[in-house]
């Protein structure tokens, strides 16, 4: 969070100074004109002005939500290259205007003061206004860089705070602050910020597909360095510099920093006299009393509340109507689609490009599944399941240009496909998923039969190997050889899932059963390893050493007749891993041998072969959750092989160093997310 807390507790401390530093300048030349009856003019502009940004916030949160993925990552992009042009103008316009500020306000002021109240709420709101829309747009591009609003948001916050309370010390003479010397070290610091949002922002782009070169790494650093350490995180907050930076990103990085920051400091140049503190900045705006003529026209006099009213309700309703513009589309005609069992949907307008959500009616007597597709691949871009007669359902899309169609498939009939409609526009809606079959997942699932049933082979050979160092009384063998055989068990992944009862008696566990390690039930492995791990005599690790050679023997004998569900394949991509953070990085399934966080590298492996099998579905359906995926596994493994001591000895989790532990559960649980689509997006649909 810190990491996200400090480039926008420097943005709104710097801004919000500026900002407090001209209301300072206003309310202090108003006193000495013995204006005081003006302020309330001064607090309308501000008002209003602080009103605009917010709503200037809204619009834009509003806006990106309404957008596809991919407009929204274009949408980001652009205007996080917008906000870096605007923070460069700022930061070069207040080094060299600091000095002039409090005359050049002043003049405004004395200016107001005899046309009216009008212009000393206009001046008093553009003077506020530009910070405030500056502040607004940086800290909801730095927010969405961030993918959480809490830290950019409290920091965002917090520099505000400590600018206001600044002013106030300022205006009182209690506090003095240096003006050229403060913006010239915040130039600095918003300089190096700014070049991490104009990196991020290229990376948008990319991600959008507006410009090229996503695949094209400059560096990719993930096996190496943990993207969820604090130190990896601090350095994305405050830098945008992530492991991986592709070489448009470097190149957009290095382009604005190096010249911006040399003419910058070039620019810099010494006092001939020292610079005014601010308390005397705002002394300076002394003018002398204004007489102002009363306005021509009658009596007749505007209430005094309707300007501040105006001026703050304004900004607040035009935000709300660009909200709702902006809002989810509804499509040209009726979004209520009628699902029958005959002829699916019969009249229905292609709907407006945009978020649309349909509200889908099944007017047939079957239940149904009922889908928004393309109907030139049959690829899904949303569906609804068990739809029941008579029953309404909400499915919301993301509607980009193309051709689309509804797909009913009524239980027991056959599938039945609607009419085509055709949108136009840029083709940026949802995902379309192509449907994965039992045909599909056939050759998948004969290629990871074919490795189980070698890497059982191996299995079998092991556990005969370790049942015969118990039986000549070598336990030192029989240690050894234990991980060996346990790891290539671990290694067999999702097909544990297939084994059924062997599992239990190969790789079960004393928690649940009554006597805990001393049921007569708890066998396999973890029995084994209990006892040779404390001090169980040869005798009494004979009877289990032989009950797991001859309970992988039986399984090696019937894997091939047993039945492999094709949903396992996907589903164990998540599931092994999900295993190995509940019982290996906690240690729980550790019997004595501090084995775990090699069971863990052994489930990275089996997790690896599984979407090397699967990879050439994923490539054409979720391309880049594969190489996230991929990417992350092998910085997970990297982390796992680094806790091992230089002669190669595993360590049991419970006496890894802090940080390590956070390391590994911050890159386990990374990668977790990142795996968890991946079952619903090689979900065995039926196609007809």
């Amino acid at each position: 969070m810190w990491s996200d807390v400090v480039p926008n507790l420097l943005i709104g401390l710097r801004e919000g100074l500026e900002a407090g530093l001209i209301v300072s300048i206003l309310v202090a030349t108003l006193v000495r004109a013995d204006q005081r009856e003006r302020l309330p003019q001064v607090w309308t502009g501000v008002l209003a002005a602080v009103a605009l940004s917010a709503s200037f916030g809204a619009v834009l949160t509003f806006a990106a939500a309404s957008m596809s993925t991919k407009a929204q990552e274009g949408f980001s992009g652009i205007l996080s290259l917008i906000a870096v042009g605007f923070v460069t103008i700022m930061i070069f316009w207040m080094r060299r205007s600091a000095r002039a500020l409090s005359g050049e306000i002043a003049g405004r002021v004395t200016a107001a003061l005899t046309l009216g109240p009008g212009v000393l709420v206009l001046t008093a709101f553009l003077a506020v206004a530009r910070e405030g829309l500056e502040t607004s747009l940086f800290v909801w591009t730095t927010t969405r860089g961030a993918g959480e609003s809490a830290g950019p948001l409290v920091g965002a916050a917090a520099g505000l705070t400590l600018a206001a309370a600044l002013c106030v010390g300022m205006y009182r003479r209690a506090v003095k602050i240096n003006l050229t010397r403060f913006f010239t070290f915040t130039g600095i610091g918003l300089i190096v910020v700014a070049s991490g949002v104009a990196g991020y922002g290229l990376r948008d782009l990319q991600e959008s597909a507006i410009l090229p070169g996503i695949g094209t790494a400059a560096f990719d650093l993930g096996a190496t360095i943990d993207p969820s350490s604090w130190y990896a995180r601090l350095v994305e907050g405050i830098f945008n510099i992530t492991p991986r930076l592709t070489v448009l990103q470097l190149v957009g990085y290095l382009a604005y920093l190096i010249p911006v920051m040399a003419l910058f400091v070039r620019g810099i140049r010494p006092a001939r006299a020292p610079s005014p503190a601010v308390p005397a900045a705002v002394a300076a705006a002394e003018v002398a009393p204004v007489e102002v003529q009363p306005a021509p026209g009658g009596s007749r006099r505007v209430p005094r509340w309707v300007l501040p009213v105006a001026m703050v309700a304004i900004p607040a309703v035009a935000a709300g109507a660009a909200i709702l513009a902006l809002g989810p589309a509804t499509g040209t005609g009726d979004t209520t689609i009628e699902a029958t069992s005959g002829s699916c949907v019969t009249a229905w307008d292609a709907p407006q490009p945009g978020r649309v959500t349909f509200t889908v009616r099944n007017t047939g007597g079957h239940t149904m599944e009922v889908r928004l597709i393309d109907p030139a691949s049959g690829a899904i871009h949303a569906e609804i399941e068990l739809l029941a007669p008579g029953t309404n359902r909400p499915l919301a899309a993301t509607i980009g240009g193309g051709t689309y169609a509804w797909q009913c498939l009524p239980d027991g009939g056959d599938p039945v496909v609607s009419a085509s409609r055709r949108v136009a526009g840029p083709g940026n809606g949802d995902l379309a998923i192509i449907p994965v079959t039992e045909e599909t997942m056939r050759a998948p699932v004969d290629a990871y039969r074919a490795f189980v049933t070698a890497g059982l082979a191996t299995l079998a050979r092991d556990t005969d190997t370790l049942r015969a160092d118990v039986e000549a009384g070598d336990l030192d063998a029989a240690r050894r050889d234990w991980l060996t055989a346990h790891l290539d068990y671990e290694r067999l992944g999702a097909a544990y899932g297939t084994f059924g009862d062997f599992d239990a008696s190969i790789n079960g566990r004393p928690a649940g059963l009554p006597d805990g390690v001393g049921d007569p039930d708890f066998a396999g492995f973890h029995r084994v390893e209990h006892g040779l791990w404390h001090g169980e005599s040869v005798d009494s690790l004979k009877a289990p050493a032989a009950t797991l050679a001859d309970s992988v023997a039986r399984l090696v004998k019937a894997f091939p007749t047993q039945e492999f569900d094709s949903h396992d394949l996907a589903l164990r991509t998540h599931e092994i891993l999900e295993n190995t953070i509940e019982f290996q990085l906690t240690g729980t399934a550790d019997q004595g041998s501090g084995t775990a966080l090699a069971t863990a590298a052994a489930n990275v492996d089996g997790t690896r072969e599984l979407l090397t099998i699967i990879a050439p579905l994923l490539t054409t359906r979720a391309p880049a959750t594969l190489a996230a995926s991929q990417r992350q596994l092998d910085a997970f493994g990297t982390l796992l092989r680094q806790t091992a001591d230089p002669a190669g000895t595993w360590i049991a989790p419970d006496t890894l160093p802090r940080g390590d532990r956070a390391r590994l559960n911050g890159s386990l649980g990374a990668l977790l997310e990142t795996l968890a689509p991946i079952p619903d997006v090689l979900e065995i649909r039926t196609t007809g």
